[in-house]
């Protein structure tokens, strides 16, 4: 259970961190510092790798990552970049194609930015797994109210700027995926 919840609220906090364009953010420290990247020609692929870097930042100092921990570190680090420069390629191809696509291509289009999704949500928990292991007590405890906390706040987000849905049989067609 422990271990499905943190897949769930990492995947959401670091998708929400590669879905979004429009919030500024700072970019972290030269040590978690961002490999160049394809996307990067982009306007928004900037601000996107800086809310990364940053996001990777606040939870290395917010979890206490230590030295001895950095081996296990580094792995999950790499996967929320990996993932985000995974989902940004994909949206980028969503925006580019939207006018020329047809509903099929749309949902497939949809099912490869799903798949995507829990693909790096299962690299996330592989890469967290032995970091979260070689944590202290004090350190699972800080990690399990931070990864509590952001999924909390990203549900808060999500149901802010989600249009209401039908229910039973309307449901399929009144929501676009």
């Amino acid at each position: 259970m422990k271990k499905t919840l943190v897949a769930i609220v990492a995947s959401c906090a670091v998708s929400a961190a590669f879905a979004q364009t429009s919030a500024p953010t700072a970019a972290s420290g030269a040590q978690n510092a961002a490999p160049a990247v394809s996307a990067a020609s982009t306007p928004g692929a900037s601000k996107r790798e800086a809310r990364v870097e940053e996001r990777i930042a606040q939870l290395h100092s917010g979890l206490k990552i230590t030295s001895a921990q950095e081996a296990q570190w580094a792995p999950f680090a790499d996967a929320m970049r990996e993932n985000a420069r995974a989902m940004a390629d994909l949206y980028r191809q969503r925006i580019a194609q939207r006018d020329t696509m047809s509903a099929l291509d749309d949902m497939k289009q949809y099912q490869q930015i799903t798949q995507a999704n829990a693909d790096g949500t299962k690299r996330l928990v592989d890469a967290f797994e032995p970091l979260y292991a070689s944590l202290s007590p004090e350190q699972k405890k800080l990690a399990d109210t931070s990864f509590r906390q952001e999924g909390h706040n990203h549900g808060r987000r999500e149901h802010a700027h989600r249009q209401p849905r039908a229910s039973g049989a309307d449901a399929a067609s009144a929501t676009k995926p």
